[in-house]
């Protein structure tokens, strides 16, 4: 009758007191259970072990109290845990002998452990083996409920409001699946000084614009991701209404030569990433797919997208990775930590059925990189891409007129004069390009690195254009200079240095050549606010822009503020 009465009385209060072992913050005790207690590890695309060789100390279960050094042994409580614990195992401690902290146990701990000992107790007599249980352990039990009364009728009431909030949260919560994750940008930009592409002055009206970014992270598995991502913007690039050139356009507007940007809210990215082994991901992209999906471009910090890093295009990362744009499929192997292969093929409009459309008969883009690492600090890529009716406009807006030839002639109503003729000209090309890119991490707060970038381009027929058939020799280079944490931790200052793509030879007399160098240079310092906010003011100034030296170089400023929610 008296074990009855004991175990009624604590199993009423067993349920709040497990839960509130880990409420009250003290992770060094853990709850013994019958079965062997496992975890999953959270996943963040790449799974992450929880136990690493460094941490690899596990949770053992100790017989002796007399083991948990923080305990005092002086106390009767001490006295009565030891002989609970070292009859019935029913508290796990740590193999180094603490409770984590170094601290002694409080009373809210010690009610937790004791908590543990009585669904011990109650295991054996379920399973018919309570003559294991001796009656003077049923009365310990009892004497230490009523000293302890206090501490859990205030963890009951803890216990109740969580499970209140908890209730709550369940009700309400978005998804049991999907995490959603934000971006919205807010930039105030304009043209100091300089001319455009045809030779004009170039208006100097500041703009206020933005673009906003909702990501839709969904996970079935914990090692997959499905990304819905809908965006808006009302910044057109400057190649549109000012300078009248893919060159120094900003990542985070819109597309090149395009003008009619107004905030409508569209699906921008949509793919759905998986591990096929574990060394090998696939990236299956059904909109708005980019190279960066799933390929290491090495340039660390600089690449952000438009949110952070550089503010171009071109300072983004090498332009020949704009090449690849649309739907399709990507692949990441991982020879070791040290060798990775990425493969990929986008189509541009994969869901048109009609001729020159489709996925393999219009327009695409075509990867494949090789991405060494001989070291940490140290990452080497070598790039190739095969393209047919895409340029560096793609993804993108980097490079001349005439680098772009192909969606400068469709697209730009504003050529300088010598394409002008040719304006409205739909001419098919097919392009080969080769990269390397390199990043050396010289220090915890120095990042050199670097790329260049050849394309040749060729013209596959004339179309009744006018324009022969022939092949255009494109380069681009840069140099990167990144500086992390310059002046507070967070922060980020970076510089580049470079020639955006640019045609130094052509067999087309049409087309011809780019005549001069037109040289890019950015800097910018991004400002970390909070977590959540930076600040970046910054500026571009492009030399002879177009490649056209009769053209004054252009200055272009910008202060964009980043807000991550």
């Amino acid at each position: 009758m008296l074990k009855a009465k004991v175990l009624w009385s604590f199993l009423q209060q067993a349920p709040f007191v497990v839960l509130v072992a880990s409420v009250v913050g003290y992770g060094g005790l853990a709850i013994a259970s019958p079965a062997n207690n496992t975890s999953k590890p959270e996943n963040n695309q790449t799974e992450q072990s929880l136990q690493s060789p460094a941490t690899a100390d596990a949770v053992a279960q100790v017989t002796s109290v007399s083991q948990l050094s923080d305990v005092q042994p002086t106390d009767w409580a001490f006295q009565a845990l030891q002989s609970l614990v070292e009859r019935y195992g029913c508290i796990a401690g740590y193999p180094n002998s603490t409770y984590r902290g170094n601290r002694a146990m409080t009373r809210y701990e010690f009610a937790a452990g004791l908590n543990a000992c009585l669904e011990r107790v109650n295991e054996l007599i379920a399973t018919s083996t309570n003559d294991l249980v001796k009656k003077q352990d049923l009365a310990t039990l009892q004497k230490l409920q009523e000293q302890f009364t206090a501490e859990l009728a205030t963890l009951r009431g803890r216990v109740n409001a969580l499970e209140t909030r908890s209730a709550e949260l369940e009700k309400h919560q978005f998804s049991t699946t999907t995490k959603l994750n934000g971006e919205a940008i807010f930039a105030v930009a304009g043209v100091v000084s300089g001319d455009n592409a045809r030779g004009e002055k170039i208006n100097r009206n500041p703009i206020l614009g933005d673009r906003v970014r909702l990501n839709f992270d969904s996970s079935f598995t914990g090692k997959d991701l499905l990304r819905t991502r809908l965006q808006a913007t009302n910044l057109n690039a400057f190649s549109a209404n000012s300078t009248f050139t893919p060159e120094s356009d900003f990542r985070f507007a819109g597309g090149t030569f395009a003008n009619d940007n107004n905030n409508a809210v569209g699906i921008d990215a949509l793919l759905y990433q998986f591990p096929l082994t574990q060394k090998t991901n696939v990236i299956v992209e059904a909109n708005a797919g980019a190279a960066d999906d799933f390929t290491n471009t090495v340039n660390p910090y600089l690449d952000g997208d438009g949110g952070s890093g550089a503010l171009s295009h071109f300072g983004t990362r090498n332009p020949i990775y704009y090449l690849v744009n649309g739907a399709g499929l990507g692949i990441q192997h991982q020879f070791s930590k040290n060798l990775e292969l990425s493969l990929g093929y986008l189509a541009n409009d994969p869901a048109n059925p009609q001729n020159g459309s489709g996925l393999f008969n219009g327009a695409y883009g075509a990867i494949a990189q090789l991405t060494v690492k001989p070291t940490d600090k140290f990452t080497v890529g070598l790039t190739y891409v095969n393209s047919y009716n895409n340029d560096f406009t793609a993804n993108g807006s980097t490079g001349s007129n005439r680098a772009n030839l192909r969606s400068a002639l469709l697209n730009n109503p504003n050529l300088p004069d010598d394409l002008a003729a040719f304006s409205g000209a739909d001419l098919p090309v097919s392009s080969n390009a080769y990269g390397a890119e390199a990043s050396l991490q010289l220090s915890d707060k120095f990042i050199l690195g670097g790329w260049a970038g050849y394309t040749n381009t060729r013209i596959l027929a004339s179309n009744g254009s006018g324009i022969n058939r022939g092949s255009l020799d494109i380069w681009n280079w840069a140099v990167t200079l990144g500086f992390p944490d310059l002046g507070k931790k967070g922060n980020l200052a970076g510089i580049v240095v470079g020639m955006e793509p640019y045609v130094t030879s052509s067999s087309v007399a049409q087309v011809g050549k780019d005549k001069n160098n037109s040289y890019h240079l950015e800097a910018f310092y991004q400002y970390k606010v909070s977590d959540n906010i930076t600040i970046t003011p910054g500026v571009i100034w492009l030399t002879s822009p177009d490649n056209n030296s009769n053209n004054n170089d252009a200055v272009i400023g910008a202060l964009r503020t980043t807000f991550n929610f």
